[in-house]
């Protein structure tokens, strides 16, 4: 059985660029993203659910920390009690006030690996660099340990 998640726009980017978007609907299910989020990404695709947060009162305190789409899909995770894929530093801080689980763009190629939904972790964080998506040296290491690379 899939992991539902509330998916944050930075990684559905970041994967598309790479052509790997197919690793999320692979790994989880449902992925829901808040209409802040759908629009930053501005691709539909099938597998993706909108849903807004019902929360509003939450999402305007949630936009005075971080941004209009980290604020929906934050509101929404926590609503649902589901994961949230976050890769921004104080979104994540915000996330975790809030206990709610989180996983990175990164942690889901680490999974994608161990579950053999990719054949190489390495290739795929040296493309994620090269369009522009910030991995830190720390980060790489860790990841590549964890993937057996």
């Amino acid at each position: 059985m899939k992991e539902p998640i509330v998916a944050d726009s930075t990684c559905l980017i970041g994967l598309e660029r790479i052509g790997r978007l197919d690793v999320l609907p692979a790994l989880f299910e449902p992925i829901l993203v808040p209409p802040e989020v759908h629009r930053e990404f501005g691709i539909s695709v099938p597998w993706i659910t909108l849903e807004a947060p019902a929360d509003r009162g939450l999402v305007t305190s949630l936009k005075m920390l971080v941004d209009d789409g980290e604020a929906e899909a934050i509101a929404l995770a926590h609503e649902r009690g589901w994961r949230i894929v976050l890769d921004d530093r104080r979104a994540r801080a915000v996330a975790r006030r809030l206990e709610i689980s989180i996983i990175g763009t990164v942690g889901i190629l680490v999974r994608a690996k161990r579950t053999d939904v990719i054949t190489s972790l390495d290739a795929l964080l040296t493309e994620l660099e090269a369009c522009g998506f910030y991995i830190s040296d720390d980060l790489k290491t860790q990841a590549l340990r964890l993937a057996d690379e």
